[in-house]
């Protein structure tokens, strides 16, 4: 049976099942960013509306008007590009309406962990790690930022210089000791 013809559940479309899922916030918490993270956001967003659509709608059109559109290619292409740019614009959208900016400068020269943190620890095997402790939609793992709902950083907020914490893992609970809290400065 065609695809079409398949009822998808209530709020779905059928080209959602091929993409990741999207990061969710905590149920009742705020969207919290770094003045940083919303300007890209908002770069992102307007670069997409811009300038991506445009070219990508174009490109529709020219494929469209080139007859048959079951096989051709640049046509089916292009539909589907534009579902994903639409589909990303809404999120967009609704993340940065949701937004609430912090800047995290205002705690410079402070020893405790609050949201905008770069946090160096030590944990119970002598290993240290230093992250810096993000929004949701900004952080990423691979430079060593983390989300602030993450549970290292949940275990870290609101310590101080010198404090150890607990951090629950599936192994069991972990120690980690604050060694350098640091912000950018204003």
């Amino acid at each position: 049976m065609s695809k079409a013809f398949t009822k998808e559940p209530d709020g779905q479309q059928a080209d959602d099942d091929d993409l990741p899922p999207i990061a969710p916030l905590p149920a009742g918490s705020k969207n919290y960013m770094t003045p940083a993270g919303y300007a890209a956001l908002k770069s992102e967003l307007l670069s997409l509306i811009d300038e991506e659509r445009p070219k990508v709608v174009e490109t529709v059109r020219w494929a469209a008007s080139n007859g048959d559109r079951s096989e051709n290619g640049d046509y089916l292409y292009g539909k589907k590009r534009l579902r994903e740019i639409d589909r990303r614009i809404r999120f967009l959208t609704k993340r940065l309406e949701q937004a609430q900016v912090v800047d995290p400068s205002v705690h410079h020269g402070s020893d405790q962990v609050f949201f905008g943190a770069t946090v160096t620890y030590v944990d119970d095997e002598d290993v240290q790690r230093t992250i810096t402790i993000l929004g949701v939609d900004e952080a990423q793992a691979s430079l060593g930022q983390v989300s602030w709902v993450a549970p290292v950083a949940r275990a870290l907020l609101k310590a101080r210089v010198g404090d150890e914490v607990a951090l629950p893992t599936p192994a069991g609970v972990r120690t980690l000791e604050v060694l350098e809290v640091s912000y950018p400065a204003p």
